[in-house]
């Protein structure tokens, strides 16, 4: 397995429940001291939500709230500055509890084509409607990563950065069925050399490892590999035997992959073992080598746990961590 891609046996997706950054950076690096992450806090509002909190990076565009959501503006306002002041509220908590810390760190955002998918232009359709503003979007994106990661860099000097790009729309942008304002059509659909490309280009800024997560069913694994995605983050319970082939190819070529094995909401949890053990079953039905499990899969839960309550979060993490354990004494 590629040295770039030790990623560590389990961590979050990003969101978490509650309002503290110090007691989500807390709950973090306790919980998975291989591999943290940037927790995000959608619950305060407008701004910390994944939408509002990618918008804020962005470099020369900007975007405020409406009733209908997020809309592309002329300047930064109020909105603006309160994602800016959130993000740094969770910078400053994650470099207060990441000192000395050496190893994999993962920071998130919203991709391209989700975010296409979710800002409005001025006239209140998708920016997903115009392949210019795709375009334009996605090179401010890109630019507004590369300072966000050097940021983190700058805070946490010893860490190996991944970074993670979240694409639930993904699937619906390759199919059309991304509805209009009216909600009485669909977006056309786009052209997947297209999606490709703007991927390749928005992870092309970052020289280390990245994942993108999707908890939507019909993940295109092979489209992100190729695009350059060094690990594939997705719901597990969502995976049907149509995905076998693009599993099995994935794995093959040394894709890490980011199984979400433990429910996002609250409710009761299995034993550890088994939680993991459609993890097993896959590997088997896939003829792989059983060895190859710890190297391969990263545990964690099926989506972000903004719905949970704080005391099921770390209970989740938790059991991610004793998952992935089990994976690793008996990947048999």
């Amino acid at each position: 397995m590629n040295d770039n891609l030790r990623l560590g046996p389990a961590t979050g997706i990003g969101s978490l429940p509650g309002h503290d950054a110090r007691e989500a950076a807390k709950t973090v690096t306790g919980s998975f001291e291989d591999f943290p992450h940037l927790a995000e806090l959608p619950a305060r509002g407008p701004g910390a939500d994944m939408i509002g909190r990618t918008a804020g990076l962005l470099v020369e565009l900007y975007a405020r709230v409406e009733p209908s959501g997020w809309r592309i503006g002329d300047r930064p306002g109020r909105d603006t500055r309160r994602a800016r002041s959130w993000l740094g509220e969770d910078l400053d908590a994650l470099e207060e509890f990441t000192q000395e810390y050496t190893g994999p760190l993962k920071v998130q955002a919203v991709g391209p084509w989700t975010l296409a998918a979710a800002l409005e232009l001025k006239n209140g359709e998708a920016a997903l409607s115009d392949p210019g503003a795709c375009r334009d979007l996605a090179a401010s994106l890109a630019e507004g990563l590369r300072l966000h990661l050097a940021e983190v860099q700058r805070r946490v000097p010893g860490a190996r950065l991944v970074l993670q790009l979240d694409e639930p729309s993904l699937t619906a942008v390759l199919r059309g069925q991304v509805r209009s304002a009216s909600g009485y059509r669909t977006h056309r659909a786009v052209d997947r050399q297209v999606v490709e490309g703007t991927l390749r280009d928005v992870l092309g800024v970052h020289d280390g490892p990245a994942v993108v997560h999707s908890c939507a069913p019909d993940v295109p694994f092979a489209l992100l590999r190729r695009a350059g995605a060094a690990a594939v983050s997705f719901d597990f319970s969502l995976l049907t035997e149509r995905d076998d082939e693009a599993i099995g190819e994935a794995v093959e070529s040394g894709t890490r992959l980011l199984a979400g094995v433990v429910p996002g909401t609250d409710g009761p949890l299995s034993d550890p073992a088994g939680s993991v053990m459609g993890v097993r079953t896959l590997w088997r039905r896939l003829g792989l080598r059983p060895g190859l499990l710890p190297e391969a899969v990263t545990v964690t839960p099926s989506c972000g746990l903004a719905g949970a309550s704080p005391e099921y979060a770390r209970r989740a993490y938790a059991h991610c961590v004793r998952a992935a354990r089990s994976l690793a004494d008996n990947p048999e």
